[in-house]
């Protein structure tokens, strides 16, 4: 599955600007491992599919126009704008200095961060974060736990025994705590990020829970509403930039917020949503000049769901390249994985998985004609990449990347094989090879190149087999992705998914026994959390800046996901029109939903 992203809802018309030509967000007919693939039809190939439609069509210019806009207009404006910025900036900045408070200064960077600021005052974070290290914990239940999440969700060193002084003489949490309202979403928040063997904040996340539950209907309206979203999804699970659309709302409405910091939040979103048009209008003349799904008409054509992806992973504005880059990498996995899902004979895929295993332009002279297109655009397109790295980190990594590419390959090739000799697999067989397909482990060793940040040759050699933080966020996107389109591919005849192969494992077969499923899918995914909080425990030679994307590409599994398993929660398309296209200035108190 390409980064699994070929499973998205067709995105309406009417949530997108006029101007824009939207690329089809239909329900794909992506790969489910050892599914059944259908017989290829030599007179298909290369003929038109009344399924695909086309990017760009006589309002193609209307929709670059869109988002380039005039230049005089866009540097008026981004004028007026980065002038404004500058003095609510250093009003800001003044605050920082101010706040030696520790309870004030905690919350400060909390809302700082909250709001997708962090950024312009990374200095004067990292020295309050250096500060809370020092300080004493004697701190009440709110600033404790506060203390705790900000230091270890920063990479700062942190031990979960500072909340044994709120334990009885039992090894149970004080029930006086309970009268604590803040001190204990505050602690419930904290929970989140424990790791394996903290018991304690296993014991947290169930205490704080049970409770908070227990209190809501005796809180006041706006109170209640505000933990009812931290159980529903707490912070640590949430994607960036959505938390920074949702929360510049939220604060605006709170009694006393710093006017300042307000208005920056608003700003900085809108400058870096139109930074994000400007990315996305990149895309998309590269995706029309490399001419692929023109070719290939069965082929998905969905940059912007790809772009979508690298705004999760890459939430901090200075990765503008990566996103491009890396979104350039995932609409072309998208294309390979519609030939081996069901377009390639099994004769056809083992010839393409040799020639990239090959790596070498005369190896497509084996290829029939679709694939030599795909092989070219491929072997560019990753090959432009890594003389990107290599001019600005001085990294030669095209080794790298290609592993990445031909471990992919290899595994589609033993889906198809697998399927095509009738096996089923274990759900640990299937989710083995499901993080490969679904793209985590190119994305993730993509990112680390284009980032650039800490890479040594001695991080670089960790990559090699991929580290578990890596397989960790796969498995989560995966179980993700089969929660939120399962029952959709079962209706289709579709039925390899996690969810399926659990069932069979476990001999059950009726409607209620497949919500059980779902449950002990949703425990999967818990459970890889807890994993994956371990890193941030752990020594690692590898850069914060990965740990923090492997962390991302889970957040944005949620988000692209849940809808499928949860309609209640918001759409895709509602995600991409807030983030995207919907200035904060025009879109009143819109909330997006996030469970």
């Amino acid at each position: 599955m390409a980064l699994n992203m070929s499973r998205f809802v067709t995105m309406p018309s009417h949530v997108l600007p006029s101007s824009f030509v939207a690329p089809s967000l239909q329900v794909s007919l992506s790969p489910c491992s050892w599914r059944t693939r259908p017989s290829p039809c030599a007179s298909c190939h290369l003929s038109p599919s009344s399924s695909s439609k086309p990017l760009l069509g006589s309002n193609d210019y209307s929709l670059l126009k869109s988002l380039t806009l005039s230049p005089h207009a866009v540097n008026s404006e981004a004028d007026s704008s980065t002038r404004r910025m500058k003095e609510v900036k250093e009003r800001t900045r003044e605050a920082f200095y101010r706040a030696w408070d520790s309870r004030a200064a905690m919350e400060m960077v909390d809302t700082v961060e909250r709001l997708g600021l962090s950024y312009h005052f990374e200095d004067q974070i990292n020295a309050l974060l250096q500060r809370f290290c020092d300080w004493n914990a004697s701190e009440d239940l709110f600033t404790t736990a506060l203390r705790f999440r900000l230091l270890r969700q920063n990479g700062f060193p942190t031990h979960s025994d500072v909340f044994g002084k709120f334990m009885d003489k039992n090894g149970k949490f004080k029930e006086s705590l309970t009268e604590d309202i803040w001190g204990m979403l505050s602690l419930h928040e904290a929970s989140h990020l424990g790791a394996k063997n903290e018991e304690i904040l296993a014991e947290a996340k169930e205490f704080t829970r049970i409770h908070l539950i227990q209190s809501m209907p005796h809180m006041e309206p706006h109170f209640s509403s505000h933990v009812g979203r931290a159980l529903e999804l707490p912070r640590h699970l949430r994607m960036a930039r959505l938390e920074a659309r949702n929360y510049i709302d939220e604060y605006s409405r709170e009694s006393n917020p710093n006017s300042a910091l307000l208005e920056l939040a608003k700003l900085d979103f809108d400058m870096v949503q139109s930074l994000h048009q400007k990315e996305l209008a990149e895309i998309v003349r590269w995706w029309k000049q490399l001419g692929l799904v023109d070719k290939l008409d069965f082929a998905r054509d969905r940059p912007m769901e790809c772009f979508l992806w690298t705004v999760g992973i890459f939430p901090d504005p200075r990765h503008s390249s990566c996103r491009i880059e890396l979104t350039k990498a995932i609409a072309i996995l998208l294309v390979i994985d519609d030939i081996y899902d069901s377009y390639g004979s099994l004769d056809e895929l083992a010839l393409f998985t040799d020639a990239v295993k090959r790596w070498d332009l005369g190896a497509m002279d084996q290829l029939p004609e679709y694939m030599k297109i795909c092989y070219m655009a491929l072997y560019n397109t990753t090959n432009d990449i890594a003389y990107r790295i290599l001019k600005e980190h001085g990294w030669s990594v095209i080794e790298d990347l290609k592993r990445t590419w031909m471990d992919i390959f290899g595994a589609f090739l033993a889906e198809a094989q697998c399927f095509e000799g009738g096996h089923v697999p274990s759900l640990e067989e299937y989710l083995t090879n499901a993080v490969t397909t679904g793209g985590t482990y190119m994305a993730l060793v993509h990112a680390f190149f284009l980032m650039g940040q800490g890479v040594t040759r001695e991080n670089m050699a960790m990559l090699k087999p991929y580290p578990n933080i890596f397989s960790c966020s796969g498995k989560i996107l995966r179980l993700w992705d089969d929660l939120g389109t399962a029952r959709e591919e079962q209706e289709r005849g579709d039925n390899a998914s996690s969810i399926e192969c659990y069932k069979r494992e476990r001999e059950m077969d009726t409607v209620l026994e497949d919500e059980a499923c779902r449950k002990h899918i949703r425990q999967m995914i818990q459970s890889l959390w807890v994993e994956l909080n371990g890193e941030l425990v752990a020594s690692s030679a590898l850069p914060l800046s990965i740990i923090k994307a492997a962390f991302n590409l889970s957040r944005t599994a949620q988000v692209i996901y849940q809808h499928g398993d949860d309609n209640k929660t918001s759409s895709v398309e509602d995600h991409v029109q807030a983030l995207l296209f919907r200035p904060v200035s025009s879109n009143g108190h819109a909330q997006i939903t996030m469970h």
